[in-house]
């Protein structure tokens, strides 16, 4: 049994998730020590300093076990909405809700570190621009959302096939109703995009997360043809020197591509 459990242990302490829990447990020692000094000293904390303050401990703590960055907000944010929970009263079966609405919605981010961000029009129009003039052209959107891109670029270029894939019920959902109510010829997968074979699109677009981009340009590198495009907005992949690199608005992130 031992010799099973350990390797369950070992994978479970490595999920995002346990670790930023792992944090917030982490930081009540020390925020239970700060509070009894303060209140030693003569400057009792209230209850709201002491919940900011274990949000700030896990925060740091989140730091620095190196979980992606947009973790550290969450953690600060958590307690403080524990105790805002707590002071309204609600109602238990309102905390079921938004817990079934944030499942739907963010899914596996838990596992992927890759939380909901959304591109916009210019990004798109600059990712349309990079396409060969010929029909027939493969694209697909890898965490498409709610499928801006896609349907834009599908609008753009009826010549050729747009595709989304996107692991998030509710975003998925969301963007195929779009699709059949807007009648556009985009066609959306739910369903995890490493699982997909680069090799069938001349174009794959991601917007995801630093901790995503080593193994996306990995799966690029073994599987994408001759001529194919990867396109990452935001989000360069160290020591990789894009081929190309595009400043779509002043001010705004830069989208790196990839000629393989």
């Amino acid at each position: 049994m031992p010799s099973r459990l350990l390797p369950f242990l070992s994978s479970l302490l490595r999920l995002p998730a346990v670790r930023a829990l792992l944090a917030q447990l982490a930081a009540v020692l020390p925020c239970a020590a700060l509070a009894l000094l303060a209140d030693a000293s003569g400057h009792g904390l209230t209850l709201f300093q002491a919940v900011l303050l274990q949000g700030v401990l896990a925060m740091l703590i989140t730091w620095r076990v190196g979980l992606a960055p947009w973790w550290r907000p969450i953690q600060l944010l958590f307690p403080l909405a524990l105790l805002a929970a707590s002071a309204l009263q609600l109602p238990p079966v309102l905390f079921l809700l938004v817990f079934l609405g944030m499942l739907g919605w963010y899914w596996s981010t838990f596992r992927t570190q890759v939380p909901y961000f959304p591109s916009s029009r210019p990004v798109w129009d600059a990712v349309a621009a990079q396409l060969p003039a010929r029909a027939g052209l493969r694209v697909i959107d890898v965490g498409s959302g709610l499928g801006g891109m896609t349907l834009h670029l599908a609008r753009l270029r009826p010549d050729i096939a747009c595709t989304g894939i996107e692991l998030a019920p509710l975003p998925w959902l969301y963007s195929l109703l779009r699709a059949k109510l807007l009648r556009a010829p985009a066609r959306f997968i739910r369903g995890d995009y490493e699982k997909l074979h680069f090799g069938e699109y001349d174009l794959v677009f991601a917007y995801l997360s630093p901790a995503a981009m080593q193994a996306l340009y990995d799966k690029a590198k073994r599987e994408m043809k001759v001529g194919s495009l990867l396109v990452s907005y935001e989000f360069s992949i160290p020591p990789y020197i894009p081929d190309k690199t595009i400043l779509t608005t002043e001010g705004a992130p830069p989208l790196y591509l990839w000629r393989f």
